[in-house]
């Protein structure tokens, strides 16, 4: 049985209390995650999660564990990362971002890095699992989306990233001479899973409704994912990349409910000792914030 990765499994349910939540956390389908966890009881003889009609509940048992699993994932996910340290060298920098930062943001970081470091590896995920990856040290700094949960981590300044809203090309609001987001009343909006960071979530859901606007949430995991939801002119979304979407007939990009819809990102990371590479990767993103802004 692999123990860390059934540990995680555990951990994620038992913050979640849901399995469709917790497999949305972990980039999952539910079934691997549930049969996993089953797999973990059935090794360690005591049940840890109680199945319920609203989700998932700890046991007693699970609640005395739950405090050790965190600490073995996380001392695991350590040794992984110090190992891959000694394997390719101290100087390459790992960092992370959140695909809601958009190619430009990335591309303006990944240029700025290029020029303190010898060397860079990037990832993309949700800011709850690179959250979790700078705080385990297999990432030195990463860039998440606020407001959200960072735990000890050391923050950077938040920086605000204007958004387009891409609609179908033949609904009216696309051709509206004075376009609002109450328009787009009936569309589902495309948007990542609740469980890739709840509080900006819900933040960004209460920002839409105080414009007028409660729509139906569609989890989208990509750009293609967006892109075919909103050309099929059932649904909406947002981009902070409008010029990726130029030469899509079936969509147009429109600047409204820009304050509601508005994408803040900042920088975490770990080590104090980075703190001078976290300020460079944050005035790449003010010096685009303010090209595209």
């Amino acid at each position: 049985m692999d123990l860390f990765r059934h540990l995680r499994f555990f951990v994620a349910v038992a913050e979640e209390g849901h399995f469709g939540d917790a497999a949305a956390r972990l980039e999952m389908t539910q079934p691997p995650v549930s049969q996993g966890l089953r797999r973990l009881e059935k090794e360690l003889g005591v049940q840890l999660i109680r199945r319920t009609s609203r989700g998932a509940e700890l046991t007693d048992a699970g609640r005395d564990l739950l405090p050790r699993a965190r600490l073995l994932i996380d001392d695991a996910a350590r040794f992984l990362g110090e190992a891959r340290r000694l394997h390719d060298g101290t100087e390459v920098l790992r960092w992370g971002a959140v695909p809601l930062a958009g190619a430009a943001a990335v591309a303006a970081v990944a240029q700025r890095l290029g020029d303190v470091s010898s060397g860079q590896e990037m990832v993309s995920a949700t800011t709850v699992s690179l959250v979790e990856q700078v705080s385990a040290g297999t990432l030195d700094l990463a860039i998440v989306d606020a407001p959200c949960v960072t735990g000890t981590l050391t923050t950077g300044p938040v920086v605000v990233f204007r958004r387009h809203i891409v609609v179908p090309a033949g609904h009216p609001v696309a051709t509206a001479a004075r376009p609002r987001l109450r328009q787009l009343a009936g569309l589902d909006f495309c948007h990542p899973p609740r469980a890739a960071n709840p509080p900006a979530h819900d933040q960004l859901i209460d920002r839409l409704r105080e414009s007028g606007l409660d729509p139906h949430v569609l989890p989208v995991s990509s750009t293609e994912h967006l892109v075919a939801a909103v050309a099929g002119g059932r649904a909406f979304g947002l981009t902070a990349d409008p010029d990726r979407f130029a030469a899509l007939d079936a969509v147009r990009c429109l600047p409204i409910g820009r304050d509601a819809t508005a994408l803040r990102l900042r920088v975490v990371y770990r080590e104090s000792a980075l703190g001078e590479v976290a300020d460079v990767a944050t005035a790449a993103l003010w010096k685009i914030s303010k090209a595209t802004g």
